[in-house]
């Protein structure tokens, strides 16, 4: 076996790395991590530098990871700035590191794309010696899927948060989807749907691949605009956006209209029957229109399409009451220095006791009529 680390996705295969998926998730697809790449989004003075894994057999691919050296913790959505301080006040130093994940995108996922699990723990070792090789501080694998945790030992260290998602339950239309919840969130929703309905603005549905130029100018013009507002940065470029568009079905809007300038929208991402929401921008303050756009037309198309979940993004209680339940996401960290490392899984212990009580909490709080009906 010969393991090798890439300094861009475009050096492996795109046939094979896609043929290791373990299923169709967009985010881990070799165009998806292409067009970051390629659009000026990976960008070492943004602290992100490719290092993807690749373990061959006689040439070649059979396993692969995507992979990067960080130098700092942006656009990760697993927080270790805590971390970092406190390796860095100890004297170390905490970045770069290595982070096995997809850029800006908290969405749970494959990450070892392989087909055995002997194949993953051979994966999960290479990025360990690595790190060792590199002289790092630690590896991260963020968003794991169940089926992967095994692959890492006792050595690395869990953790878990909450986001929320949707799941289809054999749903007709919209009204029963409506009909499932209690009359109280049910109420809520058809107040905030006719805000919108009374606002005058034209909602619209879009593939992607049907936009024109000018009209992707205006959805990223948004995207930043709304970015910029709050104080973040807008790490993702119009030709990153235009780039999406550019790859079939994959990229779905929910737009938003005044007369024919586009003044809010909501961009999903769409894979492997699920729908994933990923940026809202919008330039008009509109009561519900951000519930309208980035959920409730998702639903609608979830349901019409016969889609079997949608991931609306990270964090957000306000989904419980939109009918998304909570669902574990989780992690592995492995921290090089052997009492940095006990020190963090003591404070992680804590950690993982308030997360299992505001799961806990979340599920009394279900907005649905008959939560017998709902699996956990």
């Amino acid at each position: 076996m010969h393991i090798r680390f890439h300094a861009a996705i475009a050096e492996l295969p795109a046939a094979e790395w896609d043929a290791l998926r373990g299923d169709a998730n967009p985010f881990v697809s070799h165009a998806f991590l292409a067009a970051l790449e390629d659009t000026g989004c990976i960008r070492p003075d943004w602290g992100w530098q490719a290092h993807h894994l690749g373990l061959y057999d006689n040439g070649r691919l059979v396993a692969a990871a995507p992979l990067y050296l960080k130098g700092n913790s942006h656009g990760e959505f697993v927080f270790d700035w805590s971390w970092a301080r406190a390796w860095e006040r100890a004297g170390g130093a905490y970045y770069p590191k290595l982070l096995c994940g997809v850029p800006y995108s908290p969405v749970p996922g494959p990450r070892l794309l392989a087909g055995t699990p002997a194949l993953q723990r051979a994966l999960v070792e290479a990025m360990r010696g690595e790190a060792g090789r590199l002289g790092l501080s630690s590896v991260h694998a963020n968003f794991l899927p169940n089926a992967e945790l095994p692959a890492f030992g006792h050595d690395w260290l869990a953790r878990s948060d909450v986001q929320f998602h949707w799941h289809n339950r054999g749903y007709r239309h919209f009204p029963d989807f409506l009909a499932a919840l209690s009359h109280k969130k049910r109420k809520n929703i058809l107040r905030e749907r006719r805000q919108v309905a009374a606002s005058g603005l034209a909602i619209e549905w879009r593939g992607g691949d049907t936009l024109d130029d000018d009209e992707w100018r205006q959805v990223h013009a948004l995207y930043e605009a709304t970015f910029d507002a709050k104080g973040n940065h807008a790490a993702l470029t119009a030709a990153f956006f235009r780039r999406l568009g550019e790859l079939g079905a994959t990229a779905q809007l929910a737009l938003a209209r005044d007369g024919d300038a586009i003044v809010a929208m909501a961009l999903f991402v769409q894979g492997d029957n699920v729908l994933y929401g990923r940026y809202w921008g919008a330039s008009v303050d509109v009561p519900g229109l951000h519930f309208e756009l980035c959920y409730y037309r998702g639903i609608e198309y979830a349901i019409a399409h016969r889609l079997d979940r949608f991931e609306p993004g990270a964090q957000g209680e306000h989904k419980l009451a939109r009918g998304f339940l909570p669902v574990r996401t989780h992690s592995r960290h492995y921290l090089a220095h052997p009492d940095f490392r006990a020190a963090v899984a003591a404070s992680l212990a804590s950690e993982a006791e308030a997360v299992d009580a505001y799961a806990a909490e979340l599920w009394d709080h279900s907005p649905y009529a008959n939560q017998g009906q709902v699996e956990r």
